[in-house]
């Protein structure tokens, strides 16, 4: 693996190496202690310049597929002003991380924010190595700094000039007055450009890249795990005579869970067979006699969980937001609480929307989950499938009861992520496994397994009722949406909050009760709420005589973010709600991760029900982008991940288990699935506002192709996934 550990006593050694080498710390605590600078700033990022001009940088986020080794060094290479071409990524080391203080200030790897919240430290770290170059070469010269230059590598003033690798050694003493400002987009010479290579893409086109799947340590052997089929469900007993003779067997192991209703982190009451190879554990575990305690969740079923929130839907919820425009106050004010309703049952056009739902959808990641442990007496060493490093390291430290300085987890490249890295305790299960048997262990999750014990995104059903003005707009409504009790915040997203301008809104939301493990997943929240949302809109606009693209442009006037995506969906889609018995369009437009993204599909659809997705047209405002082509690559990404799930996901809960545990009965789409023919438009506001592109493509697609499917065929699409839909 490509890895390099920072210690003390090897900061200290490339800082005041004699060759000429700069390490950079961008962090005062550590920064001091080592005596290489003074500047005051908290940065996550370290720079190694090497004298031959080659700058290698430390990304703390987890590359899955992403561009985060990309991205990262990219926004530093920026404000260094280094030739592309020079620079390096290495990955970050969690230990000096926790044990100093935050070293990188984060290693969580998700949400989309790498860039759009990270960008200005990650620029500052460029900044400052800069300038204390440039101070450096003034120094020496005897030049006012004013006068030097830094570009693409080189210093120079007047008839004087070197490189940042020749003169590295001298700035590693320099303190600055204060810290350069980051540069205005308008100045950007590498961000914003398509050509950028990322990479990463040598490594991996190369089968050089290494995955957890891939770690190898002398002596190791292989663990399969099996958690109780009905989540929350415990261990009672397990009969080890009847497979130890089988080939390759050399233990079982009980992994105890701590808490009666564990986190998606926390260590799961299961039993795991160890053998020479993971096969050989795998058929062991597969005839070993096991007795669980089912628990609570044995009765529920998906069938039980749908009629408990059509119960729910048919009375009142719980108050979310309550607005009457007239008066202007919100449900903390005072507002009354029957307005709402109240001029809805006042008005003489009402419409009323039916009950829409998306089921439970698990991550399916196409690497299964995989930790490598090799626990010893002084010390632990871990690698895993994680989108944190650093909480991956705490939670295996927690799992032993030791201290983090003894505990080292070794970065690797991420076989996608999705969240389900966030979610996942296959660490815990390898590191308890390791610290039992004395030897070191690799645990690879079965696909079966995986989907059975993954923390899944959580069901949802909504419905409405509004009225409508002269105009044909809305002038109330009332949303209510049925979602997991665990996470009330992903019933919210993109419903109480919508971006629409009905002057009257009210929203409630109910909770049902399961024993599901749920967790993030893709622009979590927006990606089911976008295809209840947006449908609704839909029909509100069809109710009243409105276009639906035009609806959505008059009901966000003056919102410049969503008018920009609006009108370019207008301008350059082709937009016509009339193609003909068989054939349509539909648009949607979802706001995630503080960027705002716009799907308009051709479907047509066969006499025989069968949807054929012709085109996707994806529009993207997020403010800014750093590297179009990457934006373009995320883009497409999300989109076909959020489209798989569409069209083939759901899970089926039965007896409290689920039961499509695998690919032959939750497929995943393939290149035939796959769209002819997808585009996407970067329509950026370019006005000091950043947001993420690693997921908000998602949540449009699903609605933006059940609206297309109406217009084609005159049938409201309201569940998923679309393959079990009759048209």
């Amino acid at each position: 693996m490509n890895k390099m550990n920072f210690s003390r006593r090897n900061f200290l050694k490339v800082s005041a190496s004699a060759a000429g080498g700069l390490m950079l710390g961008f962090h005062l605590p550590q920064a001091a202690e080592a005596g290489a600078h003074g500047a005051a700033v908290e940065i996550n990022a370290w720079l190694t310049i090497d004298p031959n001009n080659i700058v290698s940088i430390v990304t703390p986020q987890t590359e899955m597929g992403q561009g985060a080794f990309t991205a990262v060094p990219m926004m530093i290479a920026e404000e260094l002003d280094i030739p592309w071409e020079n620079v390096r990524h290495v990955f970050a080391d969690a230990n000096r991380h926790v044990n100093n203080n935050n070293l990188y200030t984060t290693t969580s790897t998700g949400g989309s924010t790498t860039v759009s919240r990270r960008h200005p430290y990650m620029m500052q770290a460029g900044a400052s190595a800069r300038e204390r170059l440039r101070v450096a070469a003034a120094t020496k010269w005897g030049v006012p700094v004013e006068q030097v230059t830094a570009k693409q590598g080189v210093l120079t003033a007047g008839a004087n000039s070197a490189t940042y690798g020749e003169l590295a050694a001298d700035a590693v003493n320099v303190t600055l007055a204060e810290e350069p400002k980051i540069k205005a987009y308008k100045d950007w010479w590498l961000l914003g450009k398509e050509d950028v290579k990322r990479l990463d893409i040598p490594l991996k086109t190369s089968g050089t890249a290494t995955y957890p799947i891939d770690v190898t340590v002398p002596g190791m052997v292989h663990a399969a795990v099996q958690s109780c089929p009905v989540p929350e469900g415990k261990l009672v007993s397990f009969d080890f005579e009847a497979i130890k003779g089988m080939p390759g067997v050399i233990a079982a192991v009980e992994l105890k869970q701590v808490k009666d209703v564990p986190a998606f982190t926390d260590l799961r009451s299961a039993v795991a067979v160890v053998a020479d190879e993971w096969y050989q554990a795998k058929n062991a575990l597969a005839v070993l006699p096991i007795v669980w305690d089912l628990g609570r969740g044995a009765s529920i079923s998906s069938e039980s969980q749908n009629a408990e929130a059509l119960q729910l839907l048919a009375g009142p919820g719980t108050l979310v937001l309550n607005q009457d425009g007239n008066i202007g106050k919100n449900l903390d004010k005072g507002v009354n609480h029957d307005a709402v309703p109240g001029i809805i049952a006042a008005s003489s056009k009402v419409v009323q929307g039916e009950v829409y739902h998306r089921p439970f959808e698990t991550h399916a990641t196409m690497m299964p989950p995989c930790a490598v442990a090799d626990v010893k007496a002084d010390r632990a060493d871990v690698w895993t499938f994680t989108q944190d490093i650093a909480r991956s390291l705490n939670e295996v430290a927690d799992q032993l009861g030791r201290d983090t300085k003894s505990v080292f987890l070794h970065q690797t490249y991420l076989g996608g992520g999705f969240g389900g890295g966030y979610n996942m305790d296959v660490h815990r299960q390898a590191t308890a496994i390791s610290a039992e048997i004395g030897r070191p262990v690799k645990v690879i999750r079965s696909r079966e397994e995986d989907i059975a014990q993954d923390s899944q995104r959580p069901p949802v059903w909504g419905t409405y009722k509004a009225a409508l003005g002269d105009d044909g707009l809305p002038v109330a409504l009332v949303t209510h949406f049925v979602g997991e009790e665990k996470m009330p915040a992903f019933s919210q997203r993109g419903v109480a909050n919508m971006p629409y301008l009905v002057p009257n809104r009210r929203h409630e939301y109910s909770a049902v009760q399961n024993h599901i493990p749920i967790g993030y997943h893709r622009a979590p929240g927006a990606n089911h709420n976008g295809f209840i949302v947006e449908q609704m809109v839909d029909e509100l606009a069809q109710a009243g005589g409105w276009d639906p693209l035009e609806w959505r442009l008059k009901m966000t006037e003056g919102n410049e973010p969503w008018q920009r995506i609006l009108l370019a969906m207008k301008e350059k889609s082709g937009w016509r709600t009339d193609m003909g018995s068989g054939e349509g369009m539909g648009c949607a437009v979802v706001e995630s991760h503080g960027t705002i993204a716009g799907c308009v599909a051709t479907v047509s659809v066969s006499r025989r029900g069968q949807i054929y997705i012709d085109k996707l047209d994806y529009y993207i405002n997020s403010g800014y982008v750093i590297s179009p082509l990457t934006a373009r690559e995320q883009a497409e990404s999300s989109a076909i991940w959020e489209l798989s799930h569409t069209i083939f996901g759901g899970l089926v809960v039965r007896d409290g288990r689920i039961v499509n545990t695998n690919f032959d009965s939750y497929p995943m789409a393939r290149m035939p699935d796959t769209p002819p023919e997808i585009q996407v438009h970067l329509e950026n506001s370019e006005d000091q506002w950043w947001g993420g592109l690693g997921e908000p493509t998602g949540p449009p697609t699903p609605p933006a192709i059940a609206n297309a499917v109406f217009y084609a065929t005159g049938k409201r699409i309201r569940v998923t996934p679309l393959s079990k839909v009759a048209l």
